[in-house]
C-alpha cells in the first residue's frame, strides 16, 4: 500500500501541474487576444480552442487533488509561485514567436504530466494515472499542431 509520503508527493505534483495549466491557459488566451498578421484568423481560432482545452482540465486536475485528500491552489499568487510556465507580458509579439513559445510550453507540460503520472503510480492512484495518458495525448497534439504551423 502506498505511503503517506507518496500521497503528499502526488498532491504536490498535481498542484504544480495545475499551476502550469492555469499559466499556459492565460498565456494562450493572451496570444489569442493579441495575435496579428496574415494568419490572424486561423491563429486566433486555434489559440482560443487550445485555451479552452487547457482551461477545461484545470477543474479535473484540481478535483484529483481533492480526491487525494489535498488542498488545491487558492489564488493567482499560488499559481505564480508554483508554475514553471514563463509569463509573456511583452506587447507586439509576432505570431511566429507566439507559436514557438506555446509549442515549447506545451512540450514542457508533457514532462510535467509524465511526472504527475509517475507520482500517481507511486501513490497507487490508477485514476490519475489513466487520465494522465489523455492529458499527455492532448498536449502532444497541441505541440504537433503548433510545430506544423512553423514548418
Amino acid at each position: 500500500m502506498p505511503g503517506d509520503n507518496a500521497s503528499k508527493a502526488l498532491i504536490d505534483t498535481l498542484n504544480g501541474l495545475l499551476a502550469d495549466y492555469f499559466a499556459l491557459y492565460l498565456k494562450t488566451k493572451n496570444y489569442h487576444w493579441h495575435v496579428k498578421g496574415p494568419q490572424f484568423h486561423d491563429l486566433h481560432l486555434l489559440f482560443d480552442a487550445q485555451a479552452a482545452e487547457l482551461f477545461a482540465l484545470t477543474d479535473v486536475i484540481a478535483e484529483r487533488v481533492r480526491k487525494n485528500g489535498g488542498n488545491t491552489l487558492t489564488s493567482i499568487g499560488a499559481i505564480a509561485a508554483r508554475s514553471t510556465i514563463a509569463d509573456d507580458d511583452r506587447n507586439g509579439v509576432d505570431a511566429a514567436a507566439m507559436i514557438a513559445a506555446l509549442r515549447d510550453d506545451n512540450a514542457a507540460l508533457v514532462e510535467r504530466i509524465r511526472a504527475a503520472k509517475a507520482a500517481a503510480t507511486a501513490a497507487g492512484d490508477n485514476a490519475t494515472e489513466g487520465m494522465a495518458d489523455d492529458w499527455t495525448d492532448q498536449a502532444q497534439q497541441r505541440v504537433w499542431f503548433l510545430s506544423s504551423i512553423l514548418g
